[in-house]
């Protein structure tokens, strides 16, 4: 068959088994006709009923086509309740991968879409402990469309299953220099000077000379170049 033969390919793990009758309701493929070469022999390969002689050529154009109707309809497939289900199952079991983060000590990764839009973004892992996103560590992962998962699969699968939102972690790495944590003002020094450097580059682009020179030059001089007149002691033995 060839959703078996599909989910098992290498590549293919973060994918599920899309139910028969779903594939077989037109009414859950409405409009992807627009989007995929060769429509219906694609359909008629994913649901095995595909039975026209062609040639090799013709046969792997309307098996790439076939692959993508797959991940489309997926993309559908697994808001639903059954596929929802059947996601969650690989989430449990850690299919999708752990999170790189040290701190979010290997909470389980969900696939998601960057957009839904096909051929525009590949799919991306999202940790629901942080809150962010990584790419797969697989090159056959990391080169799969997010579309066919989409954007919005993750969040309603927490919407759904509640009971299964992590406990966001107040854990972060602080710096330390020979065991003592770095001061928070040495910290902040650094992101101003960045800033600093930041800004006279951009001033140079724009043909304008470093502003800051005089101030750089003239920390020696702080009285005389304050605008202040320097007091006058010559009369001290008059007093």
């Amino acid at each position: 068959m060839y959703r078996s033969q599909f989910i098992s390919s290498r590549g293919n793990e973060y994918f599920c088994d899309i139910d028969e009758d779903y594939l077989t309701d037109r009414f859950n493929l409405t409009g992807l006709n627009a989007d995929v070469q060769y429509y219906q022999h694609a359909l008629d390969l994913v649901t095995d009923v595909f039975d026209v002689e062609c040639e090799d050529e013709m046969r792997d154009h309307i098996e790439k086509s076939a692959r993508h109707l797959y991940g489309l309809v997926h993309a559908r497939f697994i808001t639903t309740t059954r596929g929802l289900a059947k996601m969650l199952d690989k989430y449990k079991k850690g299919e999708f991968g752990k999170c790189p983060r040290v701190n979010c000590g290997t909470q389980h990764l969900l696939p998601t879409g960057m957009s839904d839009v096909p051929g525009t973004q590949f799919v991306k892992l999202f940790c629901p402990k942080c809150e962010d996103i990584y790419n797969p560590k697989s090159s056959r992962h990391a080169s799969i469309d997010g579309a066919y998962f989409g954007t919005s699969f993750a969040n309603i699968l927490f919407q759904v299953y509640p009971a299964l939102v992590p406990e966001k972690t107040t854990a972060r790495y602080e710096p330390k220099v020979f065991g003592f944590k770095m001061h928070a003002a040495a910290a902040l020094q650094r992101w101003q000077d960045n800033k600093r450097e930041e800004m006279i580059e951009r001033l140079k682009a724009q043909g304008i000379d470093n502003p800051f020179a005089m101030d750089d030059d003239g920390d020696d001089e702080g009285d005389l170049s304050s605008g202040h007149e320097p007091m006058d002691i010559a009369g001290a033995d008059d007093l």
